[in-house]
């Protein structure tokens, strides 16, 4: 009876793990990633979120309990949670990211732990990279610093659609609505002025685990979720998989005469067997012969999957190449306009070599020049001619050859890259592609009939021109009106600055006019002059020929 007894316990336990994991893989998976300056409590939150959560082997908390110089017996320490090198927790800060995984009954969850240093952007930056959330730790003591406004402007630049501001330490404060108020207010302006980042705001202590898991009693005022009430409700969609095919080929497999297969992870998109296809850059079409993965053939796939395929017909495809949906392809250029988080200690260095690693291939690039830098304070737009560590500025890299891609908003996959040194081999910069660029009618920047730019106000009139000196426009300042005169300097391809509004019986047709007041004060009151010089010179640019590529790029 008892040999029995155990077969049964066995078979029970055997089926109860089978249930567990089938029960697993039905829950969604959301990656978040924290940030914030240093010293707001990012790895005492994660710690305590995982420890509360039940995520923690007691081993591991015995080994974080009573540790730190000067700290009581019996306190557990749960930054050490997270934090595992050794001059992390000699120094009790985040150096490297940090990833740990969990689960609830609702989702798993992946978490990246990333430091709030200046020096370590680049790491913060690695780490929100993959992310579908963020959140931004604010000690409510100190209010927003300015790594704190720079690592959420990076997340959103990122595509983090999704920001949540944990205003920590609120036990140092009284448990203050006030001041959460304040901060609050002072994130949704803040966050706005990125785009489409949607913020939500909660008062937390970390250390003592209000509002983290559990509803904090000691802030009646606030009505709103828990922290992991809202990670385990915020709606992660999953838009790779009905974007357009995107496949990097990462290695070509050859067991044998009979079989020539293209391995790689899907960047975006689905595959079907029959689906007619593109291989780039060679161009040549083809329909899918078959989809084939670890566990054995599929009729469809989806991104992320890693997948091989073959093709019906022979086609000569090798690493680095991009299998694409034949009606829906990629931009093509070998110029593009990219936002560049700069990581490097030596400064950008325009005209200097670098290697441009985007998917599996490594080509030769420079950058041309350095279009403006993001002041963290403002979100403003700067002329600058060069970026230190840590900016964050808008630049045109210039390629040896044609690249396929898509915009960075579009497709987070197939629009990024890394700038590398290639005397150093360090990673110097993350770039996300804005725009493909290219002059109307040709390949290289020739401005094609400049324009005009009717600019009353000054402060506006001298963001603007800043803007265009830095990228290279031959530039006129006049407050005359004459007809004849604009059209002229126009069509050599200079842009004119007029400093006054434009007369109302002046015939400017075929010619390419912005009025800069159609972008001031759309926003508010406060609508910043750099900002509509922006706005300006890309309206500019558009209508000069230097314009944004649409469509397939054929």
């Amino acid at each position: 009876m008892a040999s029995t007894g155990g077969v049964l316990d066995t078979k029970q336990s055997e089926f109860a793990i089978e249930e567990f994991l089938a029960l697993e893989q039905t829950k969604d998976l959301l990656r978040f990633s924290t940030a914030g300056s240093v010293d707001d409590g990012k790895s005492t939150l994660i710690g305590r979120l995982l420890y509360d959560s039940r995520n923690v082997y007691e081993d591991q908390v015995r080994a974080v309990t009573g540790t730190r110089v000067g700290q009581k017996q019996g306190v557990i320490d749960f930054a050490q949670l997270t934090d595992g090198l050794r001059a992390e927790r000699e120094q009790g800060i985040t150096i490297d990211v940090a990833y740990r995984y969990f689960s609830t009954q609702r989702r798993k969850f992946i978490i990246a732990d990333t430091p709030g240093h200046e020096q370590y952007t680049r790491n913060m930056a690695t780490g929100a990279s993959t992310a579908d959330l963020a959140i931004i730790l604010i000690d409510a003591r100190k209010g927003i610093l300015t790594q704190s406004r720079r690592h959420a402007y990076i997340a959103s630049l990122l595509g983090i659609r999704h920001l949540v501001a944990a205003v920590n330490k609120m036990d140092l404060v009284d448990f203050s609505e006030e001041v959460y108020r304040g901060i609050e207010r002072e994130l949704e302006e803040l966050v706005a002025s990125f785009g489409r980042a949607k913020l939500v705001t909660i008062p937390v202590s970390a250390l003592d685990g209000d509002n983290v898991v559990e509803a904090s009693e000691r802030m009646p005022w606030y009505a709103g979720p828990t922290l992991l009430e809202h990670l385990e409700s915020v709606p992660v969609w999953k838009e790779e998989a009905s974007q357009a095919l995107r496949l990097p080929v990462q290695r070509v497999i050859r067991p044998d005469q009979n079989y020539r297969g293209f391995a790689g992870q899907i960047a975006a998109g689905t595959v079907r067997k029959g689906d007619v296809v593109v291989a780039l850059p060679s161009g040549q079409s083809s329909r899918i012969a078959s989809i084939t993965t670890f566990d054995g053939d599929l009729e469809e796939a989806s991104a992320p999957l890693s997948i091989a395929v073959t093709l019906e017909d022979e086609f000569d495809i090798s690493r680095g190449d991009v299998i694409v949906d034949a009606k829906r392809r990629p931009q093509q250029s070998s110029s593009l306009e990219a936002s560049l988080v700069w990581f490097d200690g030596d400064r950008l260095e325009t005209q200097k070599p670098y290697l441009l690693k985007h998917g599996a291939q490594t080509l030769s690039a420079r950058v041309s020049r350095v279009l403006h830098r993001t002041n963290i304070q403002t979100v403003t737009a700067e002329a600058v001619s060069s970026l230190a560590m840590n900016d964050i500025g808008v630049a045109q890299v210039e390629l040896n050859r044609p690249i396929f891609f898509d915009a960075y908003d579009e497709n987070r996959a197939s629009g990024s890259f890394i700038l590398i040194d290639p005397v150093t081999n360090a990673t110097v910069a993350a770039g996300m592609i804005r725009r493909g660029v290219h002059a109307a009618g040709s390949g290289d920047l020739t401005r094609q009939k400049a324009g005009v730019i009717f600019a009353e106000d000054e402060s506006v009139a001298a963001a603007v021109e800043s803007l265009l000196l830095a990228e290279g426009w031959p530039v006129v300042t006049t407050r005359v009106q004459d007809e004849q005169l604009l059209r002229a300097l126009s069509g050599l391809g200079v842009v004119v600055i007029v400093r006054v509004a434009r007369g109302t019986g002046l015939n400017l047709n075929e010619l390419n006019v912005v009025e800069a007041s159609d972008y001031a004060g759309v926003e508010d009151a406060a609508f910043a002059s750099e900002a509509a010089a922006v706005a300006v010179v890309d309206a500019l640019r558009r209508l000069s020929g230097v314009v944004e590529q649409k469509g397939d790029g054929r």
